[in-house]
């Protein structure tokens, strides 16, 4: 074998032998500590990302038509899940670069050029002229040798980042759905407080009629009639009031689906939204399927893959080259096989000193790890966090919401009392007065706690990762 066969086949063996080496340390994704059963209700298990699972139309639970539609605009023309969306597909364009380093690359090159020689240049041969021209054109090959899976661990980085991205997207889709199925449910809230302010104020204008007629018959004192129209006014102003909420959150869907707000509205509706039944008992996989668990955990596969790759610059860099081509001096018929030429052969590339640097770099890397390590941490606490506190809410508000629409009853009936007995005399309007109030706050209330039960069962949905199918929820 020739010296520089023997350099070759060297090299090449040592690929085979070596080609296993792997820098980055074994991955491993930090405890989370867990709980057997959830504390406001149902038994889960530890989450392990899954968001690749089917989620569905999830807002349809809620069997509003107006609701669907606006849902199927916001994936069409939400500018956040446009950015989103480019977000990932810049990553995934880069996930494609780095493997791309995995594979030889060729090069195909050609040089036309006019050369002058200086009097002085040392060796010149004799007689040769001043100027020429130079033609060249070949191919060159280069392959690197990924003994020590730097190539390997970039590829794992941006492939894991790019999956990070991809659960970003999931992320952002359904945090946008849900913040619009909320916002959508506050402004049908609003329109039932809105009707009901109304009424209020045609009822406090027969009860202004009713004082100012027993006043104009000397029957009632003017403290009546004055009391009866800070009613009246009051309810008005209720009204204005509740008004500007209910155009603050039309704005706000229109923001969301994209747009203008100045041209977009939606019609007042009081038909009721129906409260989907949520599966308290809901099986692990629903709080598996979160895709900000997911991201965490795959920036935690890319960071420990960036060791890897940070690690391996204390080892030579062994590349694999060759050319092919022509070249000559003649402009014409220069392509043939007296002026051909080709090289063939590794080059090795090592670093002797750098300061400190490349420690440096490997130092940075696993400080950035310990970081994906804490933020995946974080993030799973928050997910079980978020279902705890939406189970404990949907728990507490139902028993509230039936509470109150107890204390309604109880409230038109004293305020009917009320109400009879002062024109037989038998009361002050005060009486009247202090009846109206209370049975208006309590049915606001009422309504307040209908809105507040339906979106926290939103937050319920978000919090378990989005929907699921009817086999998944027959599972629970």
């Amino acid at each position: 074998m020739k010296p520089n066969n023997a350099l070759a086949g060297a090299v090449l063996a040592a690929a085979v032998t070596l080609s296993g080496c792997a820098t980055a340390p074994p991955l491993t994704i930090p405890a989370v500590p867990t709980a057997p059963v959830y504390k406001e209700a149902a038994p889960w298990t530890p989450a392990q990302p899954a968001d690749g699972l089917p989620r569905g139309d999830w807002w349809k639970l809620y069997g509003d038509a107006d609701l669907n539609a606006l849902q199927a605009r916001l994936i069409e023309h939400s500018p956040d899940l446009a950015a989103a969306l480019a977000r990932y597909n810049q990553a995934k364009a880069f996930s494609d670069q780095q493997r791309a380093g995995l594979f030889p690359s060729l090069v195909l090159g050609g040089n036309a050029q006019r050369d002058g020689l200086s009097n002085m240049r040392p060796q010149r041969p004799a007689n040769s002229a001043n100027g020429y021209n130079s033609f060249t054109a070949g191919v060159q090959a280069d392959y690197e040798l990924d003994l020590w899976g730097r190539i390997r661990n970039e590829v794992a980085a941006a492939g894991a980042q790019a999956q990070a991205y991809g659960a970003d997207l999931e992320s952002a889709r359904l945090s946008l759905q849900a913040e619009l199925t909320d916002d959508y449910i506050v402004l049908r809230g609003l329109d039932r407080q809105i009707a009901l302010l109304n009424e209020t104020v045609t009822a406090y204008q027969k009860a202004l009629a009713l004082t100012q007629a027993r006043h104009d018959g000397g029957i009632a004192a003017g403290l009546d009639v004055a009391r009866a129209q800070t009613q009246l006014d009051t309810s008005r102003s209720l009204v204005e009031q509740t008004l500007a909420l209910r155009a603050e959150s039309e704005h706000a869907i229109a923001a969301l689906i994209g747009e203008s707000a100045s041209a977009f509205s939606i019609e007042p509706r009081l038909a009721p939204i129906a409260l989907p039944d949520v599966p308290v008992g809901v099986p692990s996989t629903l709080v598996q399927r979160r895709p900000d668990i997911a991201a965490a955990q795959r920036r935690v596969a890319a960071a420990n893959a960036s060791v890897g790759v940070a690690r391996a610059a204390f080892f030579p860099a062994i590349t694999l080259s060759a050319t092919l081509g022509y070249q000559s001096t003649q402009g014409g018929n220069w392509l043939t096989a007296p002026n051909a030429f080709w090289s063939i052969g590794p080059s090795l590339l090592f670093t002797l000193f750098d300061a400190g640097r490349r420690k440096a770099q490997v130092g940075q890397a696993l400080a950035a790890l310990d970081e994906s390590a804490s933020l995946y941490r974080g993030v799973v606490l928050t997910a079980f966090q978020q279902v705890e506190d939406s189970l404990a809410l949907t728990h507490h508000y139902r028993i509230a919401a039936t509470e109150e629409h107890s204390a309604i009853t109880a409230a038109k009936r004293s305020l009917d009392l009320s109400l009879t007995q002062y024109r037989e005399g038998a009361a002050s309007y005060l009486d009247v007065v202090t009846s109206q109030t209370v049975t208006l706050q309590t049915e606001l209330t009422s309504l307040d706690l209908d809105t507040r039960e339906l979106r926290t069962s939103v937050q319920l949905i978000r919090a378990l990762g989005g929907g699921w199918t009817a086999a998944q929820s027959a599972s629970s």
